[in-house]
């Protein structure tokens, strides 16, 4: 290891140390959940579960993927979470990396039946066509819905199309008779300003409404719309905010909520788009990626507000941005995001991590 190495290596040691002290003075208002893994009914010899395989009670939610944006990391999938019932598993979101953390986590993806799509932005739904092409060569039987915003029918129309010449080749030489049209079905949900039920079984009751992630400008030009997401079993109440920027109707729809799973960016990063935002304008630019960044997602000071305001018990942060590491590759401190939250919010924050267990 060359001398640079070594004071790099030293420095992320001290900017990782630097971050657990900031957490440690926040007390009993934070506590940092650890990475966990599902009971082993969900999974067996650490393969996908055994269809047979007894469930365990209650409501559990895996953080499947928790980076923001586009990019695709080594360290972090894209987002995906899912809210487990009594043994049935319902998938939040499906972006790049969820398939993997599907078996990752013991949960596989036979058992998915039901998919929520907050946006239909990319790192929410890249993944989706590999899922239902890989449930379709294997086990799963039964059919898998997908239910989102405007759009979310022809998405999943285009998942099919997508894996159709592998269905064409395997009903040849494999003599398959299932038809992917007959079992994957796309539900446009509606996207109001009241909290709507849009979902419910036997297990648990889905509300959803719609969010702050497109400003009005934007909204004025597409029929493209963002939700928000609250599961409610027996055991928990649980929201999902997706991507938005403070949202009136978000913390509607999150009052009383035992977990409370928000989005957050960084605030030095949002100051900075903010900043390039303003000299795209001024340059003539008035849309650009800066201005979505600042206009359409939430700094830790609004996290916090939502958190408060909806007086929800938990707190957990999700879809990070920036990802694990600093743009001079030092580990990223967690308490970057949790100072200006906590000062808005006073209960129990968790900085989610991929396949940490709730």
């Amino acid at each position: 290891m060359s001398d640079n190495d070594e004071r790099r290596t030293d420095q992320g040691r001290r900017g990782f140390i630097r971050g657990l002290t900031g957490l440690a003075g926040i007390g009993t208002a934070l506590r940092l959940a650890p990475l966990a893994v599902l009971p082993r009914a969900f999974a067996q010899n650490g393969g996908p579960p055994r269809r047979d395989a007894p469930q365990p009670e209650g409501t559990r939610v895996v953080l499947l993927g928790t980076h923001g944006g586009p990019g695709v990391l080594l360290d972090r999938g894209q987002t995906a979470s899912a809210v487990v019932v009594d043994g049935t598993p319902y998938l939040i979101d499906c972006g790049y990396g969820t398939v993997r953390a599907l078996v990752a986590s013991g949960i596989g993806m036979p058992r998915i039946g039901s998919v929520f799509l907050t946006h239909l932005h990319n790192d929410h739904t890249a993944d989706l066509a590999a899922l239902l092409s890989f449930q379709w060569t294997g086990p799963r039987e039964m059919p898998t819905d997908v239910y989102g915003p405007y759009g979310t029918q022809a998405l999943v129309e285009g998942a099919i199309a997508f894996f159709n010449a592998d269905v064409e080749i395997r009903v040849v030489d494999e003599g398959r008779t299932k038809r992917p049209e007959a079992v994957y079905h796309g539900h446009d949900l509606p996207a109001t300003m009241k909290p709507t039920q849009v979902f419910k079984d036997e297990r648990v009751t889905v509300t959803a409404v719609e969010n702050t992630h497109y400003p009005q400008r934007s909204r004025e030009r597409m029929p493209h719309r963002a939700l928000s997401f609250r599961f409610d079993t027996p055991q928990r109440s649980v929201v999902f905010s997706g991507d938005t920027a403070y949202s009136a109707n978000l913390v509607e729809l999150a009052r009383g909520a035992d977990l409370f799973v928000c989005e957050i960016i960084d605030r030095s990063v949002y100051e900075r788009n903010v900043a390039r935002a303003k000299a795209d304008a001024e340059a003539g630019h008035a849309n650009s990626v800066a201005r979505h960044v600042a206009d359409t997602h939430s700094p830790p000071a609004d996290v916090g507000r939502m958190a408060a305001e909806a007086n929800v018990k938990t707190l957990v942060l999700n879809h990070l941005l920036p990802g694990p590491r600093t743009p001079e590759g030092l580990p990223f401190p967690v308490s970057t995001f949790i100072d200006d939250v906590h000062e808005n919010f006073p209960g129990e924050i968790i900085v989610g991590e991929d396949l940490m267990v709730l």
